[in-house]
């Protein structure tokens, strides 16, 4: 009888940076049927599997426990034995104080196959996120990793403060925020002199990323003073001197700004990418669903007789991708573009013209319909024209180019579907107050921002909550559905927003 049982891989997802997972371990989530992920890995690294993800949820609201790790090993025995490829996804290393050993103990019992895929542990990226080094040849020579909260089931504790005030070199609590005060008074009673310098850092290597520092006789108060949260670490060692020459996560330029990414999923990583090189806390919210259809026999018919047209018009990225897969999945290539001379709206429009290996033949000044449709009028072309459009937008192009008497032929390549809800955490922080910036990148998703806003949210409009339109037609749209705009992209471009966000938090600063 042949054996159907899944495979299990047990994977460190690193403490926050969902860049610092391996490779391997992305390897394994791409080839994932089932994601089982902990509450403190970021949600931006399941961007990367198609696979069905489900939250452990380990802590309520009220911070008592709603799934015990018995519960989890039976969890990941029930997929692998439905025969499925699973990933646990767990945060920092999954032997470090991850419970990791566990699950793979129960899984070994069930005679489930696993791996163990290793990831970046907290106290390493903590420390270097933070700007020191947790081993430095004049600082220390040594690194103890130690449980801050240990087992509660425990009759005593299994650490000898004795022997870690002494320890020649630098110490890591894992877990240990809440016992702070409890955990400097044991190493300075047993000898630790009180002028040792110490650091906490909470959501490392995150946006959220908070470090207070200062002698361990004075780093409780500072960290109550701070209003510090979990997850975090406590650092103690002449290590943390380094931060004030060394750091520099908190000094990137959007460092702690969390935007709204507004641009269809499977489109936005770029922008999540860059949003995450600024130090920015990227939020996919994706408010219009773009299709491109299998089959779309006026398309094909426009393919069939491309040779017709003297110039093809693309306003959108969508525009290119929409007629160019169309020509493969007709059997044809590129070459059927050879009579043809391609327009674009902008520059990043006719970016993804040259990922194609294609060259625009023109691409205005300014990156709106009107001024391409000018241009295109300046050259007089005789022959027809034909534009590959979106199932819906502006009609500024159409109307232009036939009052210049010119012959336009268009047809759609690709639909727009409008989205229902916004992702729920997105809602969340938009009802709260917690989000900083949105960016609206065309007048069908500024509208659709305005309808799906929570009304909550309508009152830090301006203020906490601040709108960045690509261009003036987008912020138009949006200031027309009730939405302020406080910036507008000069250059009309994803990276523009960016720029405009940047140049008014200087400002503000």
């Amino acid at each position: 009888m042949t054996n159907c049982t899944g495979k299990v891989y047990l994977v460190g997802a690193g403490p926050g940076d969902p860049g610092l997972i391996s490779l391997k371990g992305l390897e394994c989530l791409q080839q994932a049927d089932f994601v089982l992920y902990d509450g403190l890995v970021n949600p931006l690294i399941l961007r990367h599997t198609k696979a069905e993800a489900e939250r452990t949820g380990r802590a309520n609201e009220a911070g008592k426990r709603v799934l015990h790790q018995e519960q989890i090993n039976e969890r990941l025995v029930e997929q692998a034995r439905l025969g499925k490829t699973v990933v646990r996804l767990k945060g920092g290393d999954p032997f470090i104080f991850g419970r990791g050993s566990e699950e793979a103990a129960a899984l070994a019992n069930a005679g489930i196959e696993f791996e163990v895929i290793p990831g970046i542990t907290a106290a390493t990226a903590a420390a270097e996120y933070a700007g020191f080094s947790l081993t430095h040849r004049d600082h220390a020579s040594a690194v103890c990793l130690i449980a801050g909260h240990e087992d509660p089931t425990k009759p005593e504790t299994a650490l000898d403060y004795n022997v870690l005030a002494k320890f020649p070199g630098t110490l890591v609590f894992y877990m240990g925020l809440h016992r702070c005060q409890e955990i400097v008074n044991a190493l300075m009673t047993a000898g630790m002199p009180s002028e040792t310098m110490g650091a906490v850092i909470t959501k490392a290597s995150t946006p959220a990323q908070k470090v207070v520092t200062d002698r361990i006789d004075k780093l409780p108060q500072r960290v109550l003073e701070a209003g510090l949260h979990p997850p975090s670490l406590i650092i103690i060692g002449n290590c943390v001197n380094q931060r004030e020459q060394i750091k520099w996560f908190e000094n990137k330029p959007l460092f702690g700004l969390r935007i709204g990414i507004t641009r269809p999923i499977d489109q936005a990583e770029p922008q999540i990418q860059r949003a995450l090189q600024l130090g920015a806390d990227p939020v996919p919210i994706p408010l219009i669903d773009i299709k491109i259809p299998e089959k779309n026999d006026e398309l094909e018919t426009a393919i069939n007789n491309i040779d017709q047209y003297e110039w093809i018009l693309f306003t959108s990225a969508n525009g290119v991708h929409g007629l160019l897969k169309h020509i493969w999945r007709t059997g044809k290539d590129l070459r059927v573009l050879g009579n043809c001379k391609l327009a674009c709206i902008g520059d990043a429009t006719a970016q993804v013209l040259k990922e194609y290996q294609l060259n625009a033949d023109l691409v205005p000044s300014e990156h709106r319909s009107e001024a391409l449709a000018q241009e295109l009028i300046k050259l007089q072309p005789t022959g027809k024209l034909l534009w590959p459009r979106a199932s819906r937008g502006r009609s500024v192009l159409e109307e232009e180019l036939k009052a210049a008497s010119l012959t336009l032929h268009q047809v759609v390549a690709y639909e727009h579907h409008d989205v229902e809800q916004l992702p729920l955490q997105a809602a969340h922080w938009l009802k709260h107050g917690e989000m900083d910036w949105i960016g609206l990148s065309s007048p069908a998703i500024a509208r659709a921002f305005a309808r799906l806003i929570p009304e909550e949210a309508r009152d830090y409009l301006g203020t906490s909550l601040k709108i960045a339109a690509i261009s003036p037609v987008t912020a138009q749209a949006a200031q027309q559905a009730g939405l302020p705009v406080q910036v507008v992209a000069k250059q009309h471009t994803w990276e523009g927003i960016f720029q405009a966000i940047l140049e008014s938090n200087t400002k503000l600063n």
